[in-house]
């Protein structure tokens, strides 16, 4: 029989932890969600699902993983690809450096003896975009060692049970080790994930249907909706780009590859150029648009016309973008560019906002006669 909470001290106590074990493991093998990626013994596509879940919603990465791993079904496969063929793979699941992390890895791994896949954590904490979290995660459910992983879910789900209002990261890897269990580590931290995310959710937590209940300190107080208190987030920055749409008679427009580094490196957008402030003006946003094609040594041959502000938001920043569009001479294609035709399908990565421009002009085509709905010639 179970027993009531320690009132002593704050969550389960060292001569309950058995019980408090058995009660969400028993409940994690009945309740959990039938994921891909459950039951998974491959530490590859563990390593896939795990990078593929950072800051990104359950569902969203179900949209992704099946067919990432049709087009890289192994380690191997992934670390002879070229770059542009895994952010295309990429392409809408954003925060685009965890492609780049996820093909280092693999790169790493394949130069390694043996290509042997590392199989402890301190092993793991040394490839590309692998922090203690995805580590603990691959080392336990991969490979059965006795270590936590803490997300934000397991970080929830620990401040209410010990009900800490401000659980430091110290803290939280130390209470997080102390209840592994020992036996079944992978299982143990998949438990306590989907503890937090099914039940021990931020608003509103299913108190009445939590299989450790009775050792939440959180619940016994009252005080779930405190523990933990909000992570203060640092605002989003606003930023202003002029895009340009450079098109020819034909309908075709250029894009240019991004630098190898910084915002969406290595992907293909269109010519573009931050402003210190938004372009209200729209003689001036296209004077600097026309010069911006110019720039790029393209022949102009028409008025520019205006689409339809786009905004994206990235980690931190909430982008604006306006893009114009300028009728040119087609350029000659070099190494940093390639004409395409919007609404047709290609092989190259693109920005969600820059997609969003090429079905605009996508539409324009297909409604001819009607593009002063998406497209205008500003006097």
């Amino acid at each position: 029989m179970k027993q009531p909470a320690n009132t002593n001290s704050s969550g389960p106590a060292p001569d309950q932890l058995g019980d408090f074990r058995s009660s969400l493991l028993q409940y994690y093998d009945r309740f959990c969600r039938d994921l891909p990626w459950r039951g998974e013994t491959d530490p590859y596509r563990i390593l896939v699902s795990e990078i593929m879940l950072q800051q990104t919603r359950v569902e969203t990465v179900l949209q992704y993983y099946g067919s990432w791993l049709k087009r890289f079904p192994t380690l191997g496969a992934l670390a002879s690809a070229d770059s542009r063929e895994v952010l295309k793979a990429w392409e809408g699941l954003g925060y685009y450096r965890r492609a780049r992390n996820l093909h280092s890895a693999a790169r790493r791994i394949r130069e390694l003896p043996g290509e042997h896949f590392p199989t402890s954590y301190r092993d793991l904490r040394k490839l590309p975009g692998v922090g203690q979290y995805t580590a603990g995660a691959v080392a336990s459910i991969g490979f059965g060692e006795i270590v936590p992983a803490v997300d934000g879910n397991v970080r929830r789900v620990l401040a209410r049970l010990f009900d800490k209002r401000e659980p430091r990261a110290r803290w939280l890897n130390r209470i997080a080790a102390e209840l592994v269990d020992k036996d079944r580590p992978g299982d143990w931290n998949q438990a306590l994930m989907e503890l937090g995310a099914m039940i021990c959710s931020p608003k509103n937590p299913r108190c009445d249907d939590c299989p450790v209940q009775l050792w939440c300190t959180a619940h016994e107080q009252g005080t779930q909706a405190l523990s933990p208190a909000g992570i203060r987030r640092v605002p989003a920055r606003e930023i202003s780009f002029l895009l340009v749409i450079l098109q020819t008679e034909e309908g075709e427009v250029m894009l240019v590859q991004r630098p190898r580094q910084g915002l969406l490196a290595g992907m293909w957008a269109f010519p573009e150029q931050e402003l210190a402030e938004p372009l209200d003006c729209a003689a001036t946003s296209r004077d600097r648009a026309i010069e911006l094609a110019m720039s790029l040594g393209a022949e102009v041959v028409g008025g520019a016309s205006v689409l339809a502000e786009i905004q994206h938001r990235f980690t931190h920043l909430q982008a604006r973008y306006r893009p114009w569009v300028v009728p040119v001479e087609k350029l000659l294609t070099g190494e940093g560019n390639v004409w395409m035709t919007p609404g047709e399908p290609v092989d190259f990565p693109i920005p969600v906002a820059q997609h969003k421009v090429l079905d605009a002009l996508a539409e324009c085509r297909e409604t001819p006669g009607n593009s002063e709905s998406h497209a205008s010639n500003p006097s």
